[in-house]
């Protein structure tokens, strides 16, 4: 629930209007595991609230953290059985914590662990929430950026996703500031439209991969529903609508996407975009088979890139000898904590 959610849901009850945000505080800024803990409620209001009310948490189910400390991933256990995985990732800027927003993925993009097996179900916002509360919980740690980047397709899932913003970033919550999360999506135009309509701030990740119509149809399926006739003039649409830059998330892959014309061709596409290009050499999923290119072919495709005029940076690798890429531990722990059975 929202703060007015929370106010509709007491005011039914009888009770003053400040008790909504006394409850939201303690739910989304401190964490509070059980009513009892409120202890600025009266002890009838709490009683009252463990009779009608329930606060889940999530199961913490694996915990596993890269050699050098930077990344930290974790498979949390949802109240129906489900998996879900979230990493802590620690920068020099601040701590950043990707989220999921779905158990499973109908995307099917290529060379993605998490659209193995498809979508089971919708995150709840509350669900979505609480792994930034149990990262907290776990480490220790407060994040200081959001990325909405995990197991899931956030626009496929947008009203518990708004629910979730509304709460991380407002006084009662977090107060994470909405310049500082990031959502990825694949390519859902017209819920791309209806994120830039909410003027929220957020920086929009697009997961493009490919630089025309026939390549993308077959590594990132959406495409063939909205394809980038449609898909960029809808992220220059967000750009200017929100001010912010949108960047183009490119997974580099070995004699696939890589080649010196497949450069041309993106520069092309996004010429004239607030926007930039972020370069990913593709994680290793062996069920997908695709390998990354070698340091000396991601350096030639991003100066080639950057003598079109565009701005490039290529993704530092964090947590590869921890299968961080998302829905590698969630599979790998089979069925009843994470994976539907085939």
């Amino acid at each position: 629930m929202t703060l007015a959610g929370i106010e509709e849901l007491v005011g039914s009850w009888g009770w003053p209007r400040y008790r909504a945000r006394q409850l939201a505080v303690w739910l989304w800024q401190k964490g509070a595991l059980s009513f009892q803990e409120m202890t600025d409620l009266p002890l009838a209001a709490r009683q009252m609230l463990n009779e009608r009310a329930v606060i889940t948490r999530l199961e913490l189910l694996e915990r596993l953290a890269a050699p050098d400390g930077e990344t930290v991933k974790f498979l949390f256990g949802l109240a129906d059985g489900q998996g879900v995985e979230t990493v802590l990732l620690r920068h020099d800027y601040g701590r950043s914590v990707c989220l999921s927003t779905q158990v499973g993925c109908r995307m099917g993009c290529a060379f993605c662990a998490s659209t193995l097996g498809g979508r089971v179900r919708d995150l709840t916002a509350g669900e979505i929430y609480d792994q930034v509360l149990a990262v907290r919980r776990c480490e220790g740690e407060q994040a200081t950026h959001i990325v909405l980047m995990g197991i899931g397709e956030p626009l496929d899932n947008l009203a518990a996703v708004l629910v979730f913003l509304e709460n991380v970033s407002a006084p009662y919550g977090l107060g994470i500031s909405p310049r500082r999360i990031t959502l990825s999506t694949c390519g859902l135009v017209p819920r791309i439209r209806d994120l830039a309509s909410y003027r929220l701030g957020l920086t929009l990740a697009v997961s493009l991969h490919a630089p025309n119509n026939e390549l993308r149809d077959r590594l990132v399926p959406i495409n063939r529903w909205y394809p980038l006739e449609e898909l960029i003039p809808a992220c220059r649409d967000y750009a200017r609508a929100t001010g912010r830059r949108v960047t183009f998330e490119y997974a580099l892959i070995k004699g696939v996407n890589d080649s010196d014309g497949h450069a041309l061709q993106l520069g092309a596409l996004l010429k004239g975009i607030l926007g930039h290009v972020n370069l990913i050499p593709v994680n290793d999923v062996p069920e997908r088979g695709f390998t990354a290119p070698g340091a000396e072919r991601v350096n030639a495709f991003r100066r080639i890139l950057e003598r079109q005029g565009m701005a490039v940076t290529v993704r530092r690798e964090m947590g590869a000898a921890i299968g961080a890429a998302c829905g590698q531990l969630r599979r790998r722990r089979g069925p009843g904590r994470g994976e539907e059975p085939a």
